[in-house]
């Protein structure tokens, strides 16, 4: 067999076979045209035997293997503050890694009515969706309470680099803000003062 006839009878082999995997995968692929409830579509195309409401039993819990999850009375909770925090006022849990070691982290923040965190930056960005309650924000360097805006539940955040902020819950809010934060550690907390200028570490 010449070379020519070797190269072209391995061309002819290599698109047969990329001709039956193109087949194939048309077959499958969700615009298709197919009719299974196991492709996306909209809420009108599930029969009514497949459909499910509020009202109807739910099914068995998700494989831990294949969907881990913690529900909100399984959450540990630890006080999240300076020497002297106690639970009940600002807490934190972890949800992967740790802010203070290299790496992707997200945690859980809660604020209690009544408690809120001082003037600070940090050295890495950080962002923030607002789970629960209602989070009170400021950006002001100074620390008053009557200065903080309400962000909702819902809401999605950014804590820019080295912008100052502070945050918490009012008092007279009728549960506590639960925020997850996610970013990049190890990240560092600087308070600072009036002026926006870092305060010294305490000895």
């Amino acid at each position: 067999m010449t070379s020519k006839l070797l190269k072209a009878t391995s061309v002819a082999a290599c698109l047969g076979i990329a001709g039956i995997f193109a087949t194939a995968a048309a077959q499958f692929h969700p615009q298709n045209g197919n009719v299974s409830n196991q492709y996306p579509g909209t809420k009108a195309d599930i029969p009514a035997a497949a459909h499910a409401t509020a009202k109807d039993k739910a099914g068995s819990p998700p494989s831990a293997k294949q969907v881990p999850f913690v529900l909100p009375t399984n959450i540990k909770w630890r006080p999240n503050g300076p020497p002297g925090t106690k639970a009940g006022e600002a807490d934190i849990s972890n949800v992967y890694g740790d802010p203070s070691k290299p790496g992707p982290y997200a945690v859980l923040y809660r604020w209690h009515q009544g408690a809120f965190s001082r003037p600070h930056f940090h050295d890495k960005v950080r962002h923030i969706v607002v789970v629960q309650g209602t989070w009170w924000v400021s950006s002001s360097s100074t620390y008053d309470e009557k200065t903080t805006f309400p962000l909702v539940a819902g809401t999605t955040a950014t804590d820019e680099l080295n912008a100052i902020h502070w945050d918490g819950s009012r008092a007279g809010d009728p549960q506590p803000a639960i925020i997850y934060l996610y970013g990049e550690g190890p990240v560092s907390t600087v308070f600072v003062d009036t002026a926006g200028k870092p305060l010294p570490l305490k000895k």
